[in-house]
């Protein structure tokens, strides 16, 4: 199926989208924190005002790179070529390999659900696992999503892993951290609309077009947790 840059409006598209932004879809989600761990260790995030000014911050850093991966991805970009981009805008090796692990459990599930010969390929191509957002655009087009589609999943897991993981963390009302995300839908839709839009122009312009923002913060918090003798997530 030839993926538009509309968003899914065919039967059964929307269902896609929903499953494959569903924190519960196995892909291992769950088990990681968004950096909001160590966050809360550190003492910046302790209640639902400082949630979302953390989940705020990593939607307009990290949230574009990932959102333009994806979308790009879906919209045939050469996976290989995006998997190396995401590596050169991830500095930190520990979120590099988390990013890895995640791809790879993704990509393990999304073969179950869409099976396709391109999801297949990546397999082959990255038996250790591509970076997460590559494979969710790759996902996103075996699932006959759009480039769009694939920027708001990958938008929103950039705020809801954290979110979702602070209920744990810091006992908070899960009504706030949802009202949380809730707050920011606005501004998950500009993230996303925009990434894919810089998607489609790096298939004319190529790839160095797209979002290389950063984060210290999470890139310095990622190091440290990764060597936390005991933690409630894997990052």
């Amino acid at each position: 199926m030839m993926a538009t840059d509309r968003g899914t409006d065919g039967p059964g598209t929307r269902a896609a989208l929903l499953l494959l932004a569903d924190g519960r879809f196995p892909a291992g989600g769950h088990a990681h924190s968004g950096g909001v761990e160590a966050a809360v260790a550190e003492g910046r995030v302790t209640d639902a005002s400082t949630l979302a000014e953390f989940c705020r911050g990593r939607l307009h850093t990290t949230g574009p790179v990932a959102a333009a991966l994806a979308a790009a991805a879906t919209a045939g970009a050469d996976p290989l070529g995006l998997d190396a981009a995401a590596d050169a805008r991830t500095p930190s090796a520990a979120l590099r390999a988390v990013s890895r692990r995640l791809g790879r459990q993704l990509l393990r599930a999304a073969r179950a659900v869409w099976p396709a010969p391109a999801l297949d390929d990546l397999a082959v191509l990255r038996p250790r696992g591509a970076h997460q957002p590559v494979v969710l655009g790759v996902a996103a087009a075996a699932a006959g999503l759009a480039p769009r589609d694939a920027a708001y999943a990958g938008a929103y897991d950039c705020v809801s892993t954290p979110a979702f993981a602070a209920v744990r963390l810091l006992g908070l009302d899960p009504f706030h951290a949802v009202a949380v995300l809730g707050r920011l839908a606005g501004e998950v839709d500009t993230v996303a609309c925009a990434a894919d839009a810089v998607a489609r122009r790096a298939l004319d312009e190529g790839l160095d077009v797209l979002p290389a923002a950063s984060a210290p913060l999470l890139d310095l918090g990622a190091e440290a947790h990764a060597v936390w003798p005991t933690r409630l997530f894997a990052s």
